[in-house]
């Protein structure tokens, strides 16, 4: 199946487009938006919801949110890779010390998206994430802090649900303080897809078998704190 939702959409906006759970081969129930490939159906169990605290796929993650504004995310999930070793394993110290050199470099790399403006933006935005590292200790811990209350989601996630969730308070929330701080590509559609994969918020639909897992792991999770 090929990817045809808008592709300037996050995953939930791919799912609100469809009209029930997709069941694979395996007979597990998912949300939709996973069919197109073995791998994007990896991603939607093993990643995508599950709740992050390591700063290197924070960073990764919003960087790589960035650059698929205009494009599908599976687009740049099948490009990851060339991402992750043209920009040093999104290691915001390395990363923050690229120069013009650097830029040129990633700009002749076919593998990834050679856009100068995004590519200016990792690499504005490593040196902003080691900022937040000396004010708030990590990444993380600054991320969480905008993870929304509990009441404030829906009762039951579905498509519909799903419909009016492209953004949320705390994305717009989340955007305009990163913005503030010098951040860039991260308006509060970026923001919110971002919130969508690191698990801030799960919107795996009901019925999917990832929710509950999800959710579980969400239950466990043992916040960072500001230091």
């Amino acid at each position: 199946m090929s990817d045809t939702s808008p592709p300037s959409l996050p995953p939930a906006a791919e799912a609100a487009g469809a009209s029930a759970l997709y069941v694979a081969d395996d007979g597990l129930a998912r949300c939709p938006w996973c069919q197109a490939s073995a791998a994007y159906r990896h991603y939607h169990d093993a990643e995508w919801g599950h709740p992050v605290t390591d700063d290197r796929r924070l960073f990764e993650k919003v960087c790589l949110e960035g650059f698929q504004a205009g494009l599908s995310w599976l687009t740049i999930l099948n490009k990851r890779e060339a991402f992750r070793r043209g920009f040093a394993e999104f290691d915001a110290e390395r990363v923050a010390a690229f120069d013009a050199a650097d830029v040129a470099r990633l700009l002749a790399d076919a593998g990834i998206v050679r856009h100068r403006g995004k590519i200016e933006s990792t690499i504005n935005n490593a040196r902003r994430v080691l900022e937040l590292r000396r004010e708030f200790g990590s990444m993380a811990a600054y991320v969480w802090g905008f993870e929304p209350a509990p009441a404030t989601r829906p009762a039951r996630m579905t498509t519909e649900a799903l419909r009016a969730m492209t953004t949320s308070p705390e994305s717009v929330a989340l955007s305009k303080d990163l913005k503030r701080r010098g951040w860039s590509f991260v308006g509060p559609t970026t923001v919110y897809a971002f919130m969508q994969a690191m698990g801030l918020v799960n919107d795996h639909l009901d019925g999917c078998h990832v929710r509950g897992r999800a959710l579980l792991a969400r239950a466990q999770l043992a916040l960072p704190r500001p230091q």
